[in-house]
């Protein structure tokens, strides 16, 4: 599901209601930037291959709502997919799936791509990304 156009109604069709949806009303788009419908599809493939359930999907979601109350988040639905993103690498390093080192290797390389790709093109991740990062 990376359809930054999708509706919540669509999300649930496809996921067969097994997904905690996002906020939303049921016939508005649900991703207002493409980056937040493949952080979306990025916890549903996670989950599909057994790396965490809902459950603990949702424990570490709305942890990472809490924490970022509490620093003072205005808590208006503007950061709800930077809090789905800070979950997801939450999970992954709480799983063993990488260092909290390569996280932030990964996270810079992605800001180098991103910084020299013209707008509305495809960011694409090449080996000089990662010697900068």
């Amino acid at each position: 599901m990376s359809n930054p156009r999708a509706t919540l109604a669509e999300i649930a069709a496809q996921c067969r209601g097994d997904l905690p949806l996002p906020p939303g009303a049921a016939d508005a788009p649900v991703f207002a930037e493409p980056w937040q419908a493949q952080a979306f599809a990025m916890a549903v493939q996670l989950h599909a291959r057994g790396v965490f359930t809902w459950p603990q999907w949702a424990q570490a979601l709305s942890q990472t709502i809490a924490e970022a109350r509490v620093a003072g988040d205005p808590d208006d639905g503007s950061n709800y997919y930077q809090h789905w993103v800070d979950a997801l690498e939450r999970l992954v390093l709480a799983k063993g799936l990488g260092t909290a080192e390569q996280v932030h290797r990964l996270e810079h390389a992605w800001e180098a791509a991103a910084a020299r790709t013209p707008h509305g093109q495809p960011i694409e991740l090449q080996a000089q990304d990662f010697t900068s990062a």
